[in-house]
């Protein structure tokens, strides 16, 4: 399942930082198809069985965002926003287990009053007292249940990655090395399976997984971008085991 991945603006006052985020009655109307009308889809929320990163959410506008967790508990279904290779949000189904964590990019690293040490993550959460071993650009895993860091995957070479941003948004591959470069953007260059290497600035890296295994399932394709011949060739191959 795919859509737009701008379809607002600025809403800091529910911890979304950046403009990339699909209101609650983009997919529940227009992608999971469980209403016709935006009446429709103000009385499903309206009965809280919508839940975004495990809490009940009674707005129909309010925007879930890249790594969030979509459940609707009376069907048992669950999922996950990511991207597609073509830089569109992907409403990725996952299993019950997997709804219980999301992982979150370290924005910032610092400390507060009295001292206390926080870290700021992608999606607007701070979350005091982390591992001082989480520096900016990693990525935690986060249990939505116990509302903890459970696990900390570091920024360094041979993890893998997916793209947040720019030309080469949703692609996934294994970070081969960083540039730094003084007063401009950072950049680092990524190799995915099929062993294309493309390069984009660090702000839009997210690790995923430690070495090539990925802590989350991804959409189909695996984040691997394919040639507008390759695809025809992919399509050629389904039709024909289809019709065998």
């Amino acid at each position: 399942m795919e859509c737009c991945a701008s379809w607002g603006s600025h809403r800091g006052e529910v911890g979304w930082l950046t403009p990339a985020y699909v209101p609650s009655q983009i997919f529940i109307r227009n992608r999971l198809k469980y209403a016709l009308t935006g009446r429709e889809v103000s009385l499903v929320v309206k009965q809280r069985l919508i839940k975004i990163d495990n809490k009940v959410r009674t707005d129909e506008t309010y925007p879930a965002g890249f790594m969030d967790v979509i459940s609707i508990e009376k069907s048992g279904e669950h999922f996950r926003l990511l991207y597609d290779v073509k830089g569109r949000f992907a409403i990725h189904r996952i299993s019950e287990e997997e709804a219980t964590y999301k992982l979150l990019k370290v924005k910032k690293v610092q400390l507060g009053a009295k001292g206390v040490p926080f870290i700021v993550t992608h999606d607007g959460r701070t979350i005091r007292y982390p591992d001082p071993a989480i520096k900016v650009n990693d990525t935690v895993k986060f249990d939505l249940v116990e509302n903890k860091i459970v696990d900390h995957i570091k920024f360094e070479q041979g993890n893998l990655v997916m793209l947040t941003g720019g030309r080469n948004q949703g692609r996934v591959g294994t970070l081969v090395h960083k540039e730094r470069h003084v007063g401009g953007y950072d950049i680092v260059h990524v190799r995915d399976v099929l062993d294309r290497e493309f390069a984009t600035r660090l702000s839009n890296v997210f690790i995923i997984g430690d070495g090539a295994k990925a802590a989350i399932s991804l959409p189909k394709g695996g984040g691997v971008k394919l040639s507008i011949s390759e695809e025809r060739d992919a399509r050629r191959k389904a039709q024909e085991k289809q019709r065998a």
